[in-house]
């Protein structure tokens, strides 16, 4: 075993040895018991004072979807308003200009539903204002977002018939206030001790040692880039994200950062278990979460182990694996790993360019996000395997015979129809906008909106193919990642993948709180001899194959066309 190996090995250790503890502390924060955070009070007061809201009266589902959605729209018109007029704002030291309508659009949509898709370059297509306040604001209210819809299902799910489930706005502060603010400042610290810089000071010169003078980006970095990586947000403070030795000065600071990708993801589902009193459930959910990153995880680092069989073909030595694209610093385990890391969360961050990767890396890293249900981002990741719970218990009753039953309440017509639809969405996102990407590349002449392949796509063939459909997987998975081959900031992409953007991150939240709001008012039933247990490796293992049988129906013969049809014919 060598030491890049070992490395990631001990990436993911850690964050195992990081998350039970923390999702036991989270369980008792969305509880309200009492803790250590408690000296956080003060400041929640003010808040609910500041903002009128009274964070003891209890919501109903429908109530939490009403607040959920209005804050949204207000950051959205916020946020558009303010990157149109960027130049016009201060903290400007750079004199970067304001984005225009249709970028302003989609950066808004991307960073408020946590997505962060950049169609612009990190350090030239936004201020320090909007870097801030904007950027970095969205990232933990977006992120929080999803917690306190996450934290509602946990009411929800308990073990009481009830028509509310707590408050939104109290589960929203306090996944800020005792979440994530505490871990970014730590995170924070540590990433400034190893070089990130955190400074307001423009573009400093320097002299290259070919004596050229060359302009270096800096600014107020290492804050955003914390909370990036802990609400699975990804976007990168400078263009290339965490490949920047900035962004990513060293090995340590490439652990720190994929265990913060991972921590909250896998802590929420532990936070389940402790939430409901019912440790099997979140170690079953976490089983079927992990066997699929695993091979995943597995599958990437051999891909790229192997190296690129074209150049393996001209007799040339790959010692260290397929290196285009990546750091040498970091090298292609822990690429591998950042890569399968990212996609499997909705973080969309990079450490090495996925453009780069080998074809079954690419494949890997599509299908991540095709399934969208292996730890998936803050809150909205269990969402989305709420989902496939729902309908392997209706499936399961249908083989035994038996009305389906989720944690004592029966699973009836209403919540399989909407966890249907819901599963369905996603699939239909992609698949749709990637038809419509692919029509308008190879019909550009057919509408005047629409432009040119020479400065939209770049690669020919099953490559071009893989780029259109992984940005939109991208933007349907909420992740923001890309294959940057695609020439994407034009009106085109900024349009679709902002409507897919929305689609993408609403609907999967207003469906499971729908399902649950209605779980939650029937009478709860007393577990029989009967009653068919969801807390089994049995069940698990239904669940994980239902979870990939769906997602190789819907996406294999899109996956044969682009990353597979260029994997054989690497190999051919």
């Amino acid at each position: 075993m060598n030491t890049e190996l070992l490395g990631v090995i001990a990436t993911y250790g850690l964050t195992l040895l990081l998350a039970i503890p923390l999702g036991r502390y989270i369980a008792r924060v969305y509880k309200g018991e009492k803790h250590w955070s408690d000296f956080f009070l003060p400041v929640e007061r003010a808040i609910y004072r500041l903002s009128g809201v009274d964070a003891t009266k209890e919501m109903t589902w429908k109530q939490h979807l009403k607040a959920l959605l209005t804050i949204n729209l207000v950051w959205f018109v916020y946020g558009f308003f303010a990157l149109l007029f960027q130049d016009k704002l201060p903290l400007n030291p750079d004199g970067n200009a304001g984005q225009t309508p249709d970028l302003a659009f989609n950066t808004v949509i991307s960073f408020v539903v946590n997505c962060n898709l950049q169609h612009y370059s990190g350090e030239s297509g936004l201020t320090y204002f909007t870097q801030l306040f904007v950027v970095m604001y969205f990232q933990f209210v977006s992120a929080a977002t999803g917690m306190a819809a996450l934290a509602t299902l946990f009411v929800g799910l308990r073990e009481r018939t009830t028509q509310t489930l707590g408050n939104f706005w109290m589960f929203f502060t306090r996944s800020i206030t005792r979440i994530l603010i505490p871990l970014s400042l730590l995170v924070a610290f540590i990433l400034v001790v190893r070089g990130t810089p955190m400074t307001f000071d423009g573009r400093s010169t320097v002299t290259t040692l070919e004596g050229a003078e060359q302009q270096i980006t800096q600014g107020p970095a290492a804050g955003m880039i914390a909370i990036k990586q802990l609400g699975t947000n990804g976007g990168g403070f400078f263009g290339v994200n965490s490949a920047h030795p900035l962004e990513n000065p060293d090995y340590l600071t490439n652990m720190v950062e994929n265990i913060s990708i991972l921590l909250i993801p896998i802590a929420l589902v532990f936070a389940l278990g402790f939430y409901l009193k019912n440790r099997r459930l979140a170690w079953t959910v976490f089983g079927v979460m992990t066997t699929g990153f695993i091979l995943f995880v597995a599958g990437s680092i051999t891909a790229e182990r192997n190296g690129n069989t074209e150049i393996a073909a001209m007799g040339i030595a790959q010692p260290m694996g397929s290196m285009e694209g990546k750091e040498i610093r970091l090298g292609a385990d822990a690429s591998a790993m950042w890569g399968i890391s990212t996609t499997v969360t909705s973080n969309g961050s990079v450490n090495a360019m996925h453009d780069s990767m080998t074809p079954l890396s690419g494949t890997l890293q599509m299908l991540d996000m095709m399934v969208n249900s292996f730890y998936g981002g803050v809150g909205v990741g269990f969402l989305n395997y709420f989902i496939f719970i729902i309908i392997g218990v209706f499936i399961a009753g249908l083989m035994v015979g038996r009305t389906p039953e989720f944690l004592g309440r029966k699973v009836e017509a209403r919540e399989v129809k909407i966890a249907t639809i819901i599963a369905l969405l996603h699939p239909f996102l992609i698949l749709v906008a990637t038809a419509i990407a692919s029509y308008t590349n190879t019909h550009h002449g057919d509408a005047a909106w629409t432009v040119q392949p020479a400065n939209w796509l770049n690669n020919p063939g099953p490559h071009g193919f893989s780029e259109m459909l992984y940005e939109n997987t991208s933007s349907a998975a909420n992740n923001g990642s890309g294959f940057e081959g695609l020439g994407d900031n034009n009106f085109f992409w900024n349009f679709v993948t902002g409507l897919v953007l929305i689609l993408a991150r609403y609907l999967p939240i207003i469906g499971p709180l729908a399902i649950v709001g209605l779980l939650a008012a029937k009478k709860v039933i007393p577990a029989g001899g009967g009653t068919l247990r969801t807390d089994t490796g049995t069940f698990g293992g239904l669940t994980f194959a239902l979870i990939l049988i769906l997602a190789a129906l819907s996406f294999f013969p899109a996956l044969a066309l682009g990353p597979l049809a260029e994997y054989f014919g690497m190999a051919h």
